[in-house]
């Protein structure tokens, strides 16, 4: 289990808006990271106390971010950054998540890495049930070096 004071200046997110709280187990294509900070009040996705489903593609982006800058790092060196430029097949299993107690167990997969993008797929469980999916697309920042 690696803390988030282990990767968490491996990505541009900080502060509260670092949604993710630990990475369970990572490997050349997959991640399981963990997070509570769906029940946090300060969470910066919640909308009128709320936090949406919908917002659950964030916790899949993040953990790709986490992902590629855990097999930058491995590699010796720092992910470029990127931009979220799609999200495709999305699937949710509820409307609201800020009532679930417990973690979620946020799961991704590389399907495609290029010079300037990557695909993965994501998918987001509480206890063992899933409640949200989808594939999602990144392409590296313009003049950036991948």
């Amino acid at each position: 289990m690696l803390d988030k004071a282990h990767w968490s200046a491996l990505i541009p997110h900080q502060g509260a808006m670092c949604l993710l709280d630990a990475v369970a187990h990572w490997d050349e294509t997959h991640i399981h990271a963990r997070s509570g900070s769906h029940l946090r009040s300060d969470n910066p996705l919640r909308r009128d106390g709320r936090l949406h489903a919908l917002h659950l593609c964030e916790y899949g982006a993040q953990a790709m971010a986490v992902h590629g800058g855990l097999l930058a790092q491995a590699g010796g060196g720092r992910a470029a950054p990127g931009f979220l430029v799609s999200l495709r097949d999305v699937q949710l299993a509820r409307e609201f998540v800020d009532d679930l107690p417990g973690a979620l167990d946020i799961h991704g997969e590389r399907l495609l890495a290029g010079g300037q993008s990557w695909q993965y797929a994501f998918r987001i469980e509480h206890d063992g049930t899933t409640i949200a999916s989808g594939r999602a697309a990144v392409m590296v920042q313009p003049g950036a070096a991948p």
